[in-house]
C-alpha cells in the first residue's frame, strides 16, 4: 500500500463561517492528492453542522478554547491528548501563533502552514505567502494540499455542502413552512458591521416585488439580525407580510443550512450565509459595500456580484467613515431584481 493511502490528516480549521465553507475546497484537494486519506478537522463546536455536510471530513474535533484566548497550558494538554490519533500531517489554516500549538504538542511529524505570527519553529513546512500570486483565500487554503509552489493550484473545486432530505423536511415542519411557492431567501445581516449591510428599505423593496410576483420570502440571520429582519417586515404591506417569515435568531445553523437548500434564489450581504448559499449551489446575488469580492467571493458560477463604483469603496471599515454609506444606498434594488431574473431559469418567474 502506498504512503498516500495512509495519510491521517488533522486540519486546524478557521473560526468564521465563510472561511470554514471555503476550507472544503482544501478537503476536496486532499482527497484528490490522497484518495484514501482520513481527514479530521479541529474547529469550534459551532462548525459541526458544516463539517457534517462535507463528505470529505471523517471527524470533527471540537476546539473548546475561546477564539481570542491563548491558554498555553490547555493547548499543550489538548495537543498531547491527540497523540493517540497518530496523525501523519497537520494543516493549519488560521495565521495565529496559538493555532499551531496543538499540532506541535500532538507530535504530528508534518505541520504545514503559511508563515505568520512568530510560529516558524512550530511548523515543519512553513511557507512564505506571495499575496499577489495568491489573491484569493481559497487559493491559499487549497495550496496547502500540495507541495510548496510559486503558483496556486490550477483547478480548485468549489465547496458543495450536502443536504439530507429528512433533515430538510424536519426543518420545514418545525417552522411550519411550505415550498409550494418559490422561496427567496434574504440574509440582511453581517457580523463584520453595518458598512456591509444593504439598507433595510432596499431589501424590503426587493421583497415587495418578488412577493407580488408570487414568491415567498424567508429572512435568515442570527439573533443580532432580528431587529433588521423585523424592520424589513414592517415595511411590507399587511397582505405581503403573510408571505414573509423572519427566521433570524430562531434557527440553529443546521436548520438554516437545510432551509437555505430549498430556496430558489438568495440575496445576501457579504457574510457567512452567502458562502453557505453558494456551497448549496443556490443562485445568489451577493451585495458588497465596504468589502470587496477580490479576496473571498462566493465560490459558485451561479452568483452575481453587485457593488457600486463609488471612489471610497472598498474601505474595509465596520462603519462608514464618511457617514453616508453611499456604496450601499446607491446600490439600487432594481439591480438585485435584474440579477435574480438573470440567474433563475426562464419560464419560472
Amino acid at each position: 500500500m502506498t504512503q498516500k493511502s495512509q495519510e491521517n490528516i488533522l486540519v486546524v480549521g478557521p473560526a468564521w463561517v465563510g472561511d470554514m465553507v471555503m476550507a472544503q475546497s482544501l478537503f476536496m484537494c486532499l482527497k484528490v492528492q490522497y484518495p484514501d486519506c482520513r481527514i479530521s478537522v479541529l474547529a469550534p463546536e459551532w462548525s459541526r453542522p458544516l463539517l457534517e455536510r462535507m463528505p470529505e471530513v471523517e471527524k470533527g474535533i471540537s476546539l473548546l478554547m475561546g477564539h481570542g484566548d491563548l491558554e498555553l497550558g490547555k493547548r499543550r494538554a489538548f495537543g498531547k491528548s491527540l497523540r493517540g490519533e497518530q496523525f501523519t500531517t497537520a494543516i493549519v489554516l488560521p495565521n495565529s501563533f496559538k493555532s499551531a500549538l496543538i499540532p506541535f504538542h500532538a507530535g504530528i511529524p508534518k505541520r504545514i502552514a503559511w508563515k505568520g505570527e512568530w510560529r516558524n519553529l512550530l511548523l515543519s513546512d512553513c511557507r512564505r505567502l506571495d499575496t499577489n500570486a495568491y489573491p484569493l483565500m481559497v487559493q491559499r487554503f487549497a495550496a496547502l494540499a500540495y507541495p510548496d509552489s510559486n503558483d496556486p493550484p490550477v483547478q480548485i473545486p468549489e465547496p458543495r455542502l450536502q443536504s439530507d432530505p429528512a433533515s430538510v423536511e424536519n426543518a420545514l415542519a418545525t417552522f411550519s413552512l411550505g415550498i409550494e411557492n418559490r422561496v427567496l431567501a434574504i440574509c440582511p445581516g453581517a457580523e463584520f458591521g453595518v458598512a456591509k449591510q444593504w439598507p433595510a428599505e432596499h431589501f424590503a423593496a426587493t421583497c415587495k416585488t418578488k412577493i407580488d410576483n408570487g414568491w415567498q420570502v424567508w429572512i435568515f440571520g442570527s439573533e443580532n439580525d432580528a431587529e433588521v429582519a423585523n424592520e424589513i417586515m414592517q415595511m411590507l404591506a399587511e397582505e405581503q407580510r403573510q408571505h414573509c417569515v423572519s427566521l433570524a435568531g430562531r434557527t440553529s445553523l443546521s436548520q438554516a443550512i437545510d432551509l437555505l437548500s430549498v430556496a430558489e434564489a438568495v440575496i445576501s450581504n457579504d457574510s457567512g450565509l452567502m458562502h453557505i448559499a453558494a456551497a448549496l449551489d443556490k443562485p445568489i446575488v451577493a451585495l458588497y459595500g465596504s468589502t470587496s469580492p477580490d479576496f473571498t467571493p462566493p465560490l459558485s458560477n451561479k452568483s452575481k456580484l453587485l457593488f457600486t463604483d463609488i471612489d471610497c469603496r472598498p474601505c474595509f471599515q465596520r462603519e462608514c467613515p464618511l457617514e453616508h454609506k453611499k456604496c450601499l444606498t446607491q446600490l439600487d434594488p432594481s439591480r438585485a431584481l435584474a440579477a435574480i431574473t438573470e440567474l433563475v431559469p426562464t419560464g419560472r418567474n
